[in-house]
This record gives C-alpha cells, sequence and structure tokens, in this order.
C-alpha cells in the first residue's frame, strides 16, 4: 500500500492557518505557537507566495537581531518554494524534504493550498502503516500455526 498526501490530509485534517508579507513576523510566531504548528503559508491576494517557519524565525531574526516587533513576514519568509502534490506519495514528499532539507511542504491543487505536510506527519504514516503490517503478519501466522 502506498499513501498518497491525499489520504495523510484526511486523516491529518486540513485545517490551515495563514499570514500575509505585510504581518509582522511577531504575530506569525504568535499564531505558531496558539496553533502549535512548525510553518504558516504567507498568502496575498488568495495565492501562495511564501512560507514563514520556526527556522526562519531562529536564523532570520534571532541570530541577526532583527527582533524588532515591528520586522514583516515578507523580510524573512521562503518565497522559493517547493511544493507538493495530493496525488503524489508520501516517500516522494520524503524525498522532496531530504534533497531540499525542508520540514514543511505546502499542498498545491490547481493552484490553491490545500494543506501542507510536515515531516512528522510523513513519519506518524510511515510508522502506523508498519504497524498495521506487522500487525497483520502477526495475525497470519498466529492463525496458520493454529491450524497446524
Amino acid at each position: 500500500m502506498t499513501t498518497t498526501v491525499r489520504q495523510l490530509l484526511g486523516l491529518k485534517g486540513r485545517e490551515l492557518w495563514s499570514v500575509t508579507p505585510d504581518d509582522t513576523v511577531f504575530s506569525a510566531i504568535n499564531i505558531m505557537a496558539e496553533r502549535d504548528v512548525g510553518a504558516l503559508p504567507v498568502m496575498e491576494d488568495g495565492a501562495l507566495v511564501g512560507m514563514i517557519t520556526e527556522r526562519h524565525y531562529a536564523r532570520n531574526v534571532a541570530l541577526k537581531g532583527k527582533t524588532s516587533p515591528r520586522t514583516l513576514v515578507r523580510d524573512i519568509m521562503e518565497d522559493t518554494l517547493v511544493c507538493a502534490r495530493p496525488d503524489q506519495t508520501i516517500d516522494r514528499c520524503m524525498r522532496q524534504m531530504t534533497e531540499h532539507r525542508l520540514r514543511h511542504l505546502p499542498v498545491v491543487e490547481e493552484g490553491a493550498i490545500v494543506g501542507i505536510v510536515s515531516i512528522g506527519d510523513i513519519v506518524k504514516s510511515i510508522i502506523d502503516h508498519q504497524q498495521f503490517v506487522i500487525g497483520q503478519l502477526e495475525g497470519y501466522i498466529h492463525g496458520h500455526s493454529m491450524s497446524h
């Protein structure tokens, strides 16, 4: 069985919070903390224009002394985006994340963002699938050995 991004989003949920390029970084970090997420899509006029993550904050604000409450999302956001599609496999997502050193992938369908998958979502999905397979194998072994 190969899990797709669409299936993963179906289990995880598609709830999305976002910020605009003109929001403050302080506001974005506050939303991340309240919602317990590590990344937010940056939206402008209904279009995905970037991503802001805890890593962007740590490296581009805290470490570079830009801690002004007026620092804007546009000043630190990632605007070169690597995206996933709902029909691709989580294995493909994992390869993209590894290749580009990302922890979050926005999921885009027909030009619109429909969710975000994190490396944690993918690892959980893989572990859940492995536990399912192990359970099936144990059931087969016990069922098979009982009939002899």
